[in-house]
């Protein structure tokens, strides 16, 4: 019941591949191009996400060079904000949107930010999740084929589990928009950037969210394929 299907091949995992490499590709041109555009302020990603965080109260975040490129991320259980190499020492539109938007996630933290704190608390889930639902699924398939009154509880089972990391990264897209939002403002308030100057600071936030958008719309495509041989979703319309 669960094996091989060309459907899934054309419908799902095909165009899921074509979202995520057309995202990751727009974020790595739009990233080279505006990484070779200076700001009139000179400021490096670091002094930029330092200023930012300054200017709203937080100053108990510390913020620290880590290896590789596009590798930027906030850690709200050390309140650290990573920068990669790129972005730290770089003077560049493209390092100084990269780090106000990590900062901004150290804002959402700093301020409670109910969608920050909703993923925070799934990110235990999703890491079990995650790692279970493949394997409980081919389980529940196999034994379909071999009996059903047992096989369809473990399907079921397995694709509450695949659900589960869906809605994390549902869940992920408000809470990397509004960090955003909030680099967006702030680098204009703060001096960081000028208003020609943020237009293609936005571009390379713009491109960096279709990754979000790209991830979540394929983990729904491939859970509603997982309910549709499952026959949950023929059931939900039936009643």
């Amino acid at each position: 019941m669960m094996g091989f299907d060309m459907n899934y091949l054309l419908m799902v995992m095909l165009p899921g591949m074509a979202l995520s490499g057309l995202a990751s590709m727009m974020v790595k041109r739009t990233f080279a191009k505006y990484e070779q555009v200076g700001t009139q302020s000179n400021m490096t990603g670091a002094q930029a996400a330092k200023l930012m965080l300054e200017r709203e109260g937080v100053t108990d975040c510390t913020i620290e060079a880590v290896s590789g490129r596009l590798s930027d991320h906030y850690d709200p259980r050390s309140k650290t904000l990573r920068l990669s190499e790129p972005v730290f020492n770089a003077r560049s539109i493209s390092a100084i949107g990269v780090a106000c938007h990590e900062a901004g996630h150290a804002l959402q933290h700093a301020q409670g930010y109910r969608w920050l704190t909703m993923r925070s608390t799934l990110v235990p889930i999703t890491n079990i999740s995650s790692k279970m639902s493949m394997p409980v699924i081919m389980v529940g398939g196999l034994l379909m084929s071999l009996a059903p009154v047992f096989g369809m509880p473990v399907l079921l089972l397995g694709c509450a589990l695949f659900a589960a990391a869906v809605v994390f990264s549902v869940v992920t897209l408000p809470v990397e928009w509004d960090a955003s939002a909030r680099a967006k403002s702030a680098m204009l308030n703060a001096g960081i950037v000028n208003q020609q100057e943020a237009g293609g600071a936005s571009s390379v936030l713009n491109a960096a969210f279709l990754t979000y958008l790209a991830a979540a719309i394929a983990s729904i495509m491939t859970l509603l394929y997982y309910l549709h041989r499952t026959g949950v979703l023929r059931m939900l319309f039936r009643r």
